[in-house]
């Protein structure tokens, strides 16, 4: 008999008050385990090409993309509110067939990077890795055809992603966010940052992107939607979210053997935990 059993039986209350850590307000923010403020946020900003543009974003209203000179004055603005981070998208003067302009060291997030960096020092720069943006079709990698149908290589993406983070890295980033959902690619970037000398630069996956129409504002906003089909074969089914979970925590824990990454996912950040049938969920996140 429990000791609430035993309370009932004897005709009191039960010994276990679960209403005592909320009786106070001040005992219910002592005990509370998740919490929202500003140094949690992180500013999405889409920077382009040229000098003096604010181009508002149709399917975003409020949000625009923004040449350097107009960054720098939008990441001082939110900063002044108490925002410390941001993440760079980059919309380029040229796209082609393999992305080219994403590893140009004069590329247009490099440039971001270094105005940015110059007007403020306390403050975390993150940029998005990837190639839907870079490339004319859309897609975020090399295309090699599978069968009759085009489809990114992953194998052959990867050396080029890493020389993105690689290039984002000297131009200032503090963190690189790969949005792509390749196979390996955390593994691959972490060892392309420490063989560089940026050991100490933490990735932030998004590892657990789905296939979803709710990315449609950020693909207008980026001037990224796939000029063809979709990206069903690299970014994951919404209906087996349980799967992609694990699969997820795989990409972070099993493509390096230090562990590693961050992860991210469709709705913010996740703990990354894995999933054992007939067992217990195991395995907090970890930075790396």
């Amino acid at each position: 008999m429990t000791i609430n059993e035993r309370s009932a039986a004897d005709g009191g209350f039960p010994v276990i008050r679960g209403r005592r850590i909320r009786y106070h307000p001040l005992v219910r923010s002592l005990v509370r385990e998740t919490t929202l403020a500003v140094q949690n946020f992180i500013l999405p900003l889409f920077v382009r090409p040229g000098y003096g543009i604010k181009k508002e974003i149709a399917s975003m209203p409020g949000n625009y993309q923004l040449s350097v000179d107009q960054l720098v004055d939008e990441v001082g603005a939110a900063a002044d509110l108490g925002i410390r981070a941001f993440i760079f998208f980059g919309i380029p003067a040229h796209k082609d067939a393999v992305g080219s302009s994403a590893i140009d060291d004069d590329g247009i997030v490099q440039q971001a990077l270094r105005a940015v960096r110059s007007a403020f020092k306390d403050i975390l720069l993150i940029t998005d890795e990837c190639f839907c943006e870079y490339t004319d079709h859309g897609h975020c990698g090399i295309l090699t055809d599978h069968g009759g149908r085009l489809d990114v290589d992953n194998d052959a993406t990867l050396p080029i992603l890493v020389r993105q983070c690689i290039s984002h890295a000297k131009a200032g980033a503090d963190m690189v966010a790969p949005s792509g959902m390749l196979d390996g690619m955390v593994g691959a970037i972490r060892r392309g940052l420490d063989e560089t000398g940026f050991s100490r630069l933490p990735i932030m996956s998004y590892a657990a992107k789905y296939a979803s129409g709710f990315y449609g504002p950020f693909r207008d906003a980026a001037e990224s939607p796939p000029q063809f089909g979709d990206r069903n074969s690299y970014q994951m089914d919404p209906a087996n979210s349980g799967y992609h979970y694990g699969q997820a925590c795989d990409g972070v824990h099993g493509h390096h053997p230090a562990g590693q990454g961050s992860l991210r996912g469709s709705g913010g950040r996740v703990q990354c935990q894995r999933r054992i049938r007939h067992g217990e969920s195991r395995r907090a996140k970890r930075l790396d």
